[in-house]
């Protein structure tokens, strides 16, 4: 697994937020039987800038937390039988997709919640992970799958509410 980390912002966060993402990344993969390499992409980024990206692309016009730009389409979540392969890169790892993170909403999420920076963190980038292996939670029962494997994720790397 290859993790292509771009700052887009002066990062405050104490801990390492690269291991963090590759821990919780290839967890993912694993809770999943993801059966390739993969090359993702991290962004992390501020306000303004997302907000940008989701009036863009979503045409919501504000600020979130995270957003996710899946390369694959699934037939269904997490059944990866039907895979486009010829999206590799140049390490021939398949390019999963594109995660955007606000480290400004990360601060203010995790001091709302009353958890660690590095679980925020960790939560966004398994949330986003989720959505890049085609889950959704628009409806009820998805958004209850969703928050079972994010838990199960953050679980199986000890990266509990605090």
């Amino acid at each position: 697994m290859t993790l292509l980390l771009e700052e887009e912002v002066a990062i405050p966060f104490t801990f390492d937020y690269r291991k963090v993402a590759e821990d919780v990344i290839s967890q993912a993969l694993e809770v999943e039987n993801f059966p390739y390499d993969v090359e993702v992409s991290l962004v992390l980024t501020n306000d303004e800038e997302i907000h940008t990206l989701n009036q863009q692309f979503r045409e919501i016009d504000r600020s979130t937390d995270v957003l996710s730009f899946p390369m694959m389409d699934y037939p269904a979540p997490g059944d990866f039988s039907l895979l486009d392969l010829s999206a590799v890169s140049e390490n021939e790892e398949l390019i999963l997709g594109d995660i955007v993170i606000s480290v400004e909403h990360v601060m203010a999420q995790a001091k709302e919640y009353g958890h660690s920076l590095k679980r925020e963190m960790a939560f966004l980038t398994a949330h986003s992970m989720l959505h890049l292996m085609g889950y959704d939670h628009m409806e009820e029962d998805e958004r209850i799958v969703m928050e079972k494997k994010q838990e199960e994720i953050l679980q199986n790397l000890g990266i509990t509410r605090d």
